[in-house]
């Protein structure tokens, strides 16, 4: 078998199985290996589909050798993180009580238009419980650890996509992101993570957390990877009523177009505060490379966050009352916990925050008439050491779970687009998001491959590679 770098991108392995250097059995074999290797320390995997990666890629190889057309995803191993219905598994959203449920009988659509575009997955991901989670400490199947140092969280609640990314296990992986989920582990774990429009990439047959907020995206190690995966899950599907009916949109025509002509505003006020030295250098060191000088303060952001709580605690506690009810000792108890209180708000204050979101909705969006782009830190720090219980943030000492995401939730509240691209600061990486209007992808996306173009953001190699 070919020495395969276990950094090659998905663009190179891709362009390599089609060019017949390299077959996608031995694309497959090698992820599946560095899986066996190296996954005892990460913890990223909670299943691995070796036979149907496989059969998988065998079948790949045959429509190569017969002549046959083959996707642009052509041989690259992929993984998805346990809320996606994969056929043949039990779906267990990183919970215990889910292993109980029947295998699935389909994939998710993401999976479904991945392997179409001749992607091969090779397994579920580690994650934290029913998604409710910042840290990726699941106490049924262990931590994700953080690749660059294992006794680090991963972040959440897709841990386990973000530590198998920065892990070089896999060049593509599938999260799901609903107050932060896909930008934490992105900075934690010093990869590219893709936060679409709300609406955009099909949630079809995956397990729901908050219904108004959860989104579907890729993690990747480069920015072109990550067009590349976001845009061939792209499309309407009626499986999914929130899935918008805009035409394919892609985003890898204008990948390398630049950023000239663009307004990059750096967000103020709130996103200046609540900061660890790194989070500050990190987005200081993108805007100088932006040539972003301009401040941009969003409004109310602070108020954004306490209703997205109010909204996050009361729709998710409507999701598992039953389970409550039932099988109360089976749950996380910090989750269980968060769910009971969230089945106790006041309908008046929910009722408050809806009206809140839709104020605050047509503020942001005010915005965005004046700028393109605005930078904002995804995590107040790089990642804290397993089991950490607080840190200390603008002097006041605050527990670590709930507060990771004081930057993530003010966005996806309204489900505005964001990459989180990554600062590859010394000891720990961290993330800067990169925030779009709505439907802009491509520019959030182009920003992100200007950067690693000029080595200001990239995907360190994991410790021990």
């Amino acid at each position: 078998m070919p020495d395969i770098s276990p950094l090659m991108s998905a663009a190179e392995t891709a362009e390599a199985v089609t060019g017949r250097r390299i077959m996608a059995l031995e694309a497959t074999e090698a992820a599946l290996g560095r899986i066996a290797a190296r996954d005892t320390i990460l913890n990223s995997f909670t299943d691995v589909t070796a036979d149907r990666a496989r059969a998988r890629a065998k079948a790949i190889d045959a429509e190569i050798a017969a002549g046959k057309p083959v996707g642009p995803l052509a041989g690259v191993p992929f993984a998805v993180k346990n809320l996606f219905d994969v056929q043949g598994l039990a779906t267990r959203a990183g919970s215990k009580i889910n292993r109980d449920r029947a295998p699935s009988r389909r994939d998710a659509t993401l999976i479904e238009r991945m392997e179409a575009a001749g992607a091969v997955l090779v397994g579920a991901l580690n994650m934290g419980e029913y998604a409710y989670d910042f840290t990726g400490e699941n106490v049924h199947d262990g931590p994700s650890c953080n690749p660059h140092d294992p006794t680090r969280m991963a972040g959440g609640s897709s841990g386990g996509s973000g530590s198998a990314v920065g892990g070089a296990l896999v060049p593509i992986a599938l999260g799901s992101d609903t107050n932060g989920s896909i930008r934490v582990p992105s900075s934690f774990c010093g990869i590219f993570g893709l936060k679409p429009t709300y609406g955009r990439l099909s949630r079809a047959r995956s397990y729901p957390f908050v219904t108004s907020f959860d989104h579907l995206g890729p993690f990747a190690r480069s920015a072109r990877d990550l067009a590349l995966a976001y845009d061939v899950m792209q499309g309407p599907d009626a499986d999914d009523a929130a899935c918008t009916t805009r035409p394919v949109e892609p985003t890898l025509p204008s990948l390398t177009a630049g950023i000239a002509g663009l307004r990059i505003a750096i967000a103020s006020g709130y996103f200046q505060h609540n900061l660890f030295p790194e989070a500050a250098e990190a987005v200081a060191r993108v805007a100088k490379a932006l040539r972003a000088t301009q401040t941009v303060e969003i409004p109310e952001a602070a108020r954004a966050r306490a209703a997205a709580y109010i909204v996050t605690t009361t729709e998710g506690a409507s999701l598992h009352l039953d389970r409550l009810r039932s099988r109360p000792n089976d749950f996380d108890p910090a989750v269980r916990d968060r769910l009971i209180a969230g089945a106790m708000v006041p309908a008046a204050y929910v009722d408050k925050a809806q009206k809140f979101r839709r104020w605050y909705r047509a503020r942001v969006l005010e915005l965005f008439k004046s700028v393109d782009l605005i930078l904002a830190p995804a995590t107040p720090c790089t990642a804290p050491k397993l089991g950490q219980a607080s840190f200390m943030l603008d002097g006041v000492e605050l527990p670590v779970r709930p507060n990771i995401g004081i930057h993530t939730q003010p966005i996806s509240f309204i489900g505005l687009p964001v990459v989180a691209v990554p600062v590859p600061l010394e000891p720990m990486p961290i993330g800067v998001q990169l925030i779009a209007a709505p439907w802009r992808e491509d520019i959030a996306l182009r920003a992100a491959y200007l950067l690693e173009k000029m080595g200001v953001v990239a995907a360190p190699a994991p410790k021990g590679l």
